[in-house]
């Protein structure tokens, strides 16, 4: 399997190259020249597969003749040893819980795999590799966690000062060893920037080796498309349409779900559940893509004005808006509409959703009402609530229980290098 980059199909690589160099020398993003179609038998037995089985079944075809099945089987056993279980809130609409993993977050999934698959190609050659990464919340955490003490790579992680959560903050901060936090004077796409700016900074790239463990690396993205699989496999009523509703900011976990249904998975519609960062969901209703820059919101994870994976959805279906947005549906949900589905959740369902669920709750019910008799709508929730339990405790007046890998943070001791968002300042650390 070869790698091409989205603006330019004559440049190519290897699964190897495209997952250590994380983005394409033009810029652009990493994309498999085909995306195979899965046996209609692999969705026959899919009921009595594990979750690291499906994981297998689905990789394998990406990596083909440059990881081994053996070498394979171990990165997913080792990298996906949690869960991802679909909680059922009706007979309609149920939740796709992906928080099970070290740091609370869906991004765990891709994180570990990334960190497992280079670790596993670096050890056949002789070299350090420097991975940036921008994060908007979770990704920093699941990140730090995943590439925590990985031989021969060292990790800089962006993060817009004042706009990730304290519990966030303090997950990707207080690790040390190979991970440096950079708290950057500015927003996430500004973070984003900065990285982008760098990777395409020949005098920088020609001194350091660097790679991205961003969603924008083809490494992160496909991992995440394992749990589209699974959740299907856990669907009771599968004769029922399917719908997936994705938080949304940055779209790499939306791609990952068209990745799954190019590749067989009967998915009916997707919904991107945006919140007040809507480019993407303008871009639906209108076919215009106007970025612009970032805003703050409860549901800081999904704060991403220029969406980088845009770019692979729109090569995925050739351009062709009206596939697009037959396919994608897509609300945009103000933070009082979240409060709204925070509270409603808990007392209509007895479930507490964390923001960024509660956002693509809201997006259902604008988009359905009640009229979903013929469907199963499944709800990423993409977080524990746990980490944004300020918002949640005040809208629910209630005291939720902090897991020990948060209350393992909080005891460690924040420790960041502060930068404004110039690029000259950052090159020059960089350099240094």
């Amino acid at each position: 399997m070869k790698y091409y980059s989205t603006r330019n199909k004559n440049i190519v690589a290897t699964f190897k190259d495209a997952i250590l160099k994380g983005i394409a020398a033009d810029g652009g993003l990493y994309m498999p020249e085909e995306i195979p179609i899965l046996n209609k038998s692999f969705f026959v037995k899919i009921e009595n597969l594990t979750f690291q089985e499906i994981a297998f079944e689905v990789a394998k075809h990406f990596c083909i003749n440059e990881i081994s099945e053996t070498d394979l089987h171990k990165i997913i056993d080792s990298a996906i040893n949690f869960s991802a279980p679909v909680k059922y809130l009706d007979d309609n609409i149920q939740v796709l819980e992906l928080f099970h993993g070290p740091t609370l977050a869906f991004k765990d999934f891709g994180a570990r795999f990334t960190a497992k698959t280079m670790s596993h190609f670096l050890q056949q050659e002789n070299k350090e590799i420097n991975i940036l990464v921008a994060t908007s919340g979770d990704t920093g955490s699941a990140v730090a966690n995943g590439f925590y003490k990985t031989p021969g790579i060292n990790v800089t992680i962006l993060y817009p000062s004042n706009k990730v959560s304290y519990l966030q903050e303090k997950q990707l901060t207080t690790l040390g060893e190979n991970i440096t936090a950079l708290e950057i004077d500015g927003t996430f796409d500004d973070c984003q920037k900065l990285v982008k700016q760098a990777f395409g900074d020949t005098e920088i790239t020609k001194q350091i080796n660097l790679s991205s463990a961003n969603s924008i690396n083809i490494g992160r993205l496909l991992p995440q498309s394992f749990y589209y699989f699974n959740a299907f496999k856990q669907i009771k009523d599968k004769s029922k349409q399917i719908v997936f509703c994705v938080p949304s900011g940055n779209l790499g976990n939306l791609t990952a779900g068209l990745f799954a249904y190019k590749m067989g998975l009967p998915i009916d519609n997707f919904i991107a559940a945006h919140n007040a960062n809507d480019v993407f969901t303008n871009y639906i209703k209108t076919g215009n893509m106007n970025t612009r820059p970032s805003v703050l919101t409860l549901s800081n994870a999904m704060d991403v004005g220029n969406p980088s994976n845009a770019e692979r959805i729109f090569d995925m279906f050739g351009y062709n808006y009206e596939n697009i947005s037959t396919l994608i549906k897509s609300e945009a949900i103000s933070d009082e509409e979240t409060k709204i589905g925070i509270v409603e959740v808990k007392n209509k369902y007895n479930y507490i959703i964390d923001p960024h669920g509660a956002v693509g709750y809201r997006a259902v019910k604008k988009i359905y009402g009640d009229n979903n008799n013929d469907k199963n709508i499944i709800i990423l929730e993409t977080a524990h609530p746990a980490k944004f339990s300020s918002i949640i405790e005040e809208e629910l007046n209630c005291k939720i229980e902090l897991p020990v890998q948060l209350k393992d943070a909080l005891e460690k001791e924040k420790v960041s290098i502060k930068l404004s968002n110039s690029y000259e300042e950052f090159k020059s650390y960089l350099l240094k």
